[in-house]
């Protein structure tokens, strides 16, 4: 069961998305984060990608399907009243908003590879946000603080690998494993 469009969808928004390069949260201001990121790469699956590392920075294993605009809008509230704050310290305040969790380690990979197969047939802008969410969870756990986009086409392609040859690992696991290789961060 293979997704060449994924590959295909990935490396042809990475243009997009690698406008920021690769940026350390930890020495990146929120000033710099407002003013110079969210204004030269795509917004939404920055923030996806934040609000995944920031729960698996929280030690969490759930994805919260509603809390993307209510992390954004509280990221943004954040880096505004601090500008010069790094944006990982401004991320160590925010919290998504708790509701619909769905549990990455109950979330089979072979059922994951499905709906994800599915969403990217018919909506394939939202299959790349959940994919953004992902990366950045899989970043935060692995202990990294460096967000580049450049990686997503990798990691998705690492994902897609690992969950089709243990289908039965929950996300969680796979994600985990996922992260091995790429601890270099």
């Amino acid at each position: 069961m293979r997704f060449p469009g994924t590959l295909l969808l990935l490396v042809c928004l990475s243009p997009v998305l690698c406008r920021a390069g690769e940026l350390n949260l930890a020495t990146l201001s929120c000033d710099k984060y407002e003013n110079e990121v969210l204004t030269a790469a795509d917004s939404i699956n920055t923030v996806m990608w934040l609000f995944g590392y920031s729960v698996a920075k929280l030690g969490e294993h759930v994805m919260y399907g509603d809390a993307l605009t209510s992390f954004g809008f509280a990221l943004d509230a954040e880096c505004k009243n601090s500008p010069s704050t790094s944006l990982l310290q401004a991320m160590t305040s925010v919290r998504p908003k708790r509701d619909k969790p769905m549990d990455l380690t109950t979330l089979n990979c072979a059922t994951f590879e499905s709906r994800h197969a599915a969403n990217l047939a018919t909506d394939p802008d939202s299959a790349n946000t959940i994919m953004m969410w992902l990366f950045g969870y899989s970043v935060g756990q692995s202990g990294s603080h460096l967000f580049d986009a450049g990686g997503l086409a990798h990691f998705a392609s690492a994902l897609q690998n690992r969950c089709m040859q243990h289908s039965d690992d929950s996300l969680f696991d796979a994600l985990a494993a996922v992260n091995k290789p790429a601890a270099k961060h």
